[in-house]
C-alpha cells in the first residue's frame, strides 16, 4: 500500500527533500566531475613526464657514448631535477656513475650512486647502487664503509651478493676465516650450475690454502 495519500503529499515531500539535500548533492556531483578530470589530467601528466624523461635519458645515453661529459652532466641534472620520480633519473645516475668510474673519479661516481640509494623507489636499484658504492670504498681499502654498506641490505634476493662481498672486504683485511664463512653463506643459496657457484669455490678454497700457509 502507497504509504502517501495523494500525488501531491509526494510532491511536497520531493520538494522538501531537495530543500534539505539539494546543495549537497550538488556539490557531491561538482567534486565527483572533478575528480574524474583530475584523475585524467593527472594521467596525461604524468604519460608527459615519462616521455619528456625518456626524451632526456637518450639524449644523455648518445652524449655518454661520443665522450661529451659536460653536456651529459647537464642532461644528468635535468633528469635529477624535473624527472627524478621517474626511473630514467636512475638509469642515468647509474649510467653517469659508470662514466665516472671509466674516468678514475670516483667521488663523482659515489655522489651518483648515493643519489641512487636515497631517491630510487624500487629496492633493486637500491641495493645495486648499495652494492657498487660499498664496491668502490672496497676499492679505496675504506673497509668500514663498506662492510656498513654490505650490512645495511636487507633484500634476501641480494643476500648472496652481499655475503660474497663481505668475504671480499674480511679477505682483503686478511681475516681468513670470517672471509671463507662469508663465501660459505653466499654459496649456500645458488642453485647448482650456477656460473658464481665456481667462483666462489675458488675463494673458499683459496682461503682454506692461506690458512694453512
Amino acid at each position: 500500500m502507497d504509504i502517501y495519500a495523494s500525488d501531491d503529499e509526494k510532491g511536497e515531500d520531493i520538494k522538501r527533500w531537495w530543500r534539505e539535500n539539494g546543495r549537497s548533492v550538488i556539490a557531491g556531483s561538482i567534486l565527483g566531475i572533478a575528480v574524474i578530470f583530475s584523475g585524467r589530467y593527472w594521467l596525461t601528466y604524468q604519460q608527459v613526464q615519462s616521455e619528456n624523461a625518456a626524451n632526456t635519458y637518450q639524449q644523455l645515453s648518445i652524449l655518454i657514448a661520443d665522450g661529451k661529459r659536460n653536456d651529459a652532466d647537464d642532461k644528468n641534472q635535468l633528469l635529477l631535477s624535473e624527472f627524478s620520480s621517474t626511473p630514467y633519473a636512475v638509469f642515468a645516475a647509474f649510467d653517469m656513475a659508470n662514466q665516472a668510474i671509466s674516468n678514475d673519479d670516483s667521488e663523482a661516481a659515489k655522489s651518483y650512486l648515493e643519489w641512487v640509494i636515497v631517491n630510487a623507489t624500487l629496492t633493486g636499484h637500491v641495493e645495486i647502487a648499495r652494492l657498487r658504492l660499498a664496491k668502490l670504498f672496497l676499492a679505496e681499502f675504506d673497509y668500514e664503509n663498506a662492510v656498513s654498506l654490505a650490512n645495511e641490505s636487507s633484500s634476501d634476493s641480494f643476500a648472496s651478493l652481499f655475503s660474497e662481498l663481505r668475504g671480499d672486504i674480511f679477505s682483503a683485511q686478511g681475516k681468513l676465516m670470517e672471509a671463507r664463512a662469508a663465501y660459505q653463506g653466499s654459496i649456500v643459496t645458488l642453485v647448482e650450475g650456477e656460473p658464481r657457484r665456481v667462483l666462489l669455490n675458488m675463494k673458499i678454497d683459496d682461503m682454506a690454502i692461506a690458512d694453512d700457509s
